[in-house]
């Protein structure tokens, strides 16, 4: 499929999504964002990909919305804001609609290489990504309170689950902008790497997950954490993964992983999550 502010390219078992409007920063808008959703809709329906890399053309990763229309960038009501963001009024609130969604409601692990800045939406776009790299040249900021708004994305949800409160109120509440050291001493990211080896680096994951893991496994490992990491217990926890444990005891995928471990080989997982998730995934639309 061809994109118009996206590429999607497939490298082995690797997909990399690419923000494609380097002369604009990557600056997001509407139909990047849209575009970004089928991209990764795309890449979790397909069984040849083992694992999503979500980068930026250019120098830059995404330097946030689209504000080259000024002071009315982010007005949705009579500025230019609504080709950003849709109109105000329209539509109804829904519960992971759109990249966010898509992202979140991914089987493929997505690793988020920062190649350069990565600001306001251009960083909370990146959140629901499972790994977090970045080039010594990046830079973040969550700069909404500079500019008069809130964080969104989802972005008040996210960024405490993967930094702590406390980090992520002096870094919302400031609205500074930080370099690659201080993001990794917060825990956004967990690697920083040269710019010329950043992309390698997260081939390199992708790689290590698709010739060691089980697909169905991993889908099951990303839902489960992202959705019960945050709980206050885990009794709702233990109500779906033993449910899961029981039925892939007797998998093909279980029995390959034990008998390869015997055989001190590397295995060859036969599951597909296209076809072969257990019953009751699911579960939180039940």
């Amino acid at each position: 499929m061809a994109y118009e502010q996206v590429l999607l390219e497939k490298d082995g078992p690797a997909a990399v999504i690419t923000l494609n409007r380097p002369d604009k920063l990557n600056a997001y808008t509407a139909v990047m964002g849209r575009e970004l959703a089928e991209a990764v809709n795309a890449c979790d329906a397909d069984d040849e990909v083992r694992g999503i890399i979500l980068t930026g053309a250019g120098k830059h990763f995404c330097a946030g919305a689209d504000i080259s229309d000024g002071a009315g960038a982010f007005d949705t009501k009579s500025g230019s804001g609504a080709k950003n963001f849709g109109k105000a009024g329209e539509g109804k609130p829904s519960n992971g609609a759109g990249f966010i969604g898509a992202l979140y409601g991914c089987r493929k692990p997505i690793i988020a290489a920062f190649n350069g800045a990565a600001v306001g939406v251009g960083l909370t776009m990146a959140l629901p990504t499972d790994i977090k790299i970045a080039s010594e040249k990046a830079k973040f900021g969550f700069v909404f309170a500079q500019r008069g708004l809130p964080p969104e994305a989802g972005s008040a949800w996210f960024l405490p689950q993967l930094v702590g409160l406390p980090q992520a109120l002096r870094w919302c509440m400031t609205g500074k902008v930080f370099d690659a050291a201080e993001a990794l001493q917060g825990g956004l990211v967990s690697e920083v790497h040269s710019p010329e080896d950043l992309l390698p680096a997260a081939k390199r994951i992708v790689d290590d997950i698709a010739r060691n893991t089980a697909p169905v496994s991993v889908a099951l490992v990303r839902q489960l954490l992202w959705r019960f990491g945050p709980a206050a217990h885990p009794f709702d926890l233990l109500k779906v993964d033993g449910r899961f444990a029981m039925s892939l005891g007797a998998s093909p995928d279980v029995k390959e992983g034990v008998t390869a471990f015997l055989e001190k080989r590397a295995p060859h997982f036969p599951g597909k999550v296209s076809t072969e998730m257990p019953a009751g995934y699911p579960w939180w639309e039940d």
